[in-house]
């Protein structure tokens, strides 16, 4: 296998790992070849365990025939990309937890949390409408390796994060999902649901953002009349 197809899969895991499932056209425009030479290197991710064919997101149909096939990353495709000394941080945990009991874990995945916090605060116009917040908030945890999107959901926004730096921590310590969840709601000042994890085995974290319906105007038609 030559270096150039090499190069040419590994930017294929990439996109789908940041940005979630693909189809073989997308990822044929975002990389400037054609859907044909990328469903080569689909079928070869696929062979390897890395990438997943899966049913496509729901969308308006607009024309006849079927949805284009995506592809998903798998655990193991996931496991590929740096995962930031794993190995270290879950054995310091654990003898944290040996020896300092379950809320000295709690302690330190808070103290964590209000770091990253501060850190995706200044990011995030606390003044700015609250989708703007959704999207800004991705925008900075993208920056902190987390490859964050947001899509439109029901009555809110859905903050999808395609990468976790810690998944493989917090599958031993969810402590760590649990105060970075609370973390998102300091940042946004509203109250969040986590609906999905990649440290719980799940393809993407997910969180749901409320966003509140606009307000609506009412305007009032003045009658004109003899009394």
């Amino acid at each position: 296998m030559g270096g150039g197809s090499d190069r040419t899969r590994d930017a294929v895991a990439r996109i789908v790992l940041e940005r979630g499932p693909q189809s073989a056209a997308a990822l044929a425009e975002q990389l400037g070849l054609s859907p044909a030479a990328i469903r080569r290197h689909l079928d070869a991710l696929v062979d390897d365990g890395l990438l997943v064919e899966c049913e496509p997101r729901r969308v308006v149909r607009r024309g006849r025939g079927r949805p284009a096939r995506t592809y998903a990353i798998t655990d193991a495709g996931r496991a590929v990309f740096p995962h930031g000394y794993d190995d270290l941080a879950t054995t310091a945990l654990r003898y944290l937890r040996t020896h300092g009991g379950e809320d000295a874990v709690v302690a330190f995945a808070e103290h964590r949390a209000e770091s990253l916090a501060q850190s995706l605060s200044v990011d995030v116009d606390p003044e700015a409408p609250d989708a703007e917040r959704a999207e800004s908030l991705a925008e900075s945890l993208t920056s902190h390796g987390y490859a964050a999107t947001t899509e439109s959901a029901a009555a809110g926004v859905q903050l999808c994060q395609h990468h976790c730096p810690v998944a493989h921590v917090a599958a031993e310590f969810p402590e760590l999902c649990e105060a970075e969840t609370r973390a998102f709601e300091r940042v946004l000042g509203t109250y969040v649901q986590r609906l999905a994890t990649i440290a719980h085995g799940d393809g993407v974290c997910t969180t749901h953002i409320p966003v509140p319906p606009p307000r609506q105007t009412v305007k009032m038609t003045a009658r004109s009349g003899r009394t």
